[in-house]
């Protein structure tokens, strides 16, 4: 891309956006959900080989990233200009994207355990929320991973979390995990477990250990509103 010519600048986004394949790639990345290649593949209706030449123009584009957890490779939207952007051209366009609808069952799309950490619903509001509060870094080139602020570290010994004891153990301290339901991430690693053992301890949730499902009790959810201002 030519970044000293702002026409070229755009011609080349605008290409990019343009090819009809690539574009519903987009819009399927505009809920905020990450996907795989293989799904967008699925949803573009395109050969697995195809997706993949699409997503990388996209990519050159700065108009995607990829990010890897595990075996799997997952895309989402460089950023919210990107998704202004779309929202823009779909207003200009006249046709409104039918919204992402979870296939996950209800129990388990609300909240549940993943490994150790809280995940679902529960798991991305609390991670989002911990982001707002400013309780979040990303320490830099190190990926995924996050660092707990002075505030965030502070807040979270107030309610009984040992956190340097938790950055001790022989793991990843916290990473954006993706959520396999939400696909939003929510927080994984150590910092994650140690929410999980809180909750679980404060009895802020209650457990299904024959489907790893979390209810949130009465008392969760007062507390969950009064320490992280999270309804549930």
């Amino acid at each position: 891309m030519n970044v000293a010519d702002p026409d070229a600048s755009v011609s080349s986004i605008a290409a990019a956006i343009g090819e009809p394949a690539r574009a519903r790639m987009l819009y399927c990345l505009s809920d905020g959900r990450a996907r795989t290649s293989t799904e967008l593949a699925a949803l573009a209706e395109v050969s697995p080989s195809t997706a993949s030449a699409h997503l990388n123009r996209l990519k050159a584009a700065h108009l995607v990233r990829v990010f890897a957890q595990g075996k799997h490779r997952y895309y989402s939207l460089e950023g919210p200009t990107v998704a202004a952007a779309l929202e823009a051209l779909s207003v200009l366009a006249g046709t409104p994207r039918p919204a992402f609808v979870p296939r996950a069952p209800s129990r388990l799309r609300a909240g549940r355990s993943c490994y150790d950490h809280i995940a679902g619903s529960l798991g991305v509001s609390l991670h989002d929320r911990f982001q707002a509060l400013g309780w979040l870094s990303r320490p830099a080139a190190k990926g995924l991973a996050y660092e707990l602020t002075l505030r965030g570290a502070k807040a979270l010994e107030s309610l009984g979390v040992n956190v340097d004891e938790t950055r001790a153990l022989r793991r990843r301290f916290a990473f954006a995990c993706v959520d396999w339901s939400e696909r939003r991430p929510h927080i994984g690693g150590a910092l994650g477990a140690a929410l999980l053992k809180l909750a679980l301890k404060r009895e802020w949730v209650l457990q299904d250990l024959d489907s790893r499902a979390l209810e949130v009790t009465r008392r969760g959810r007062r507390e969950l509103l009064a320490r992280f201002g999270l309804r549930v």
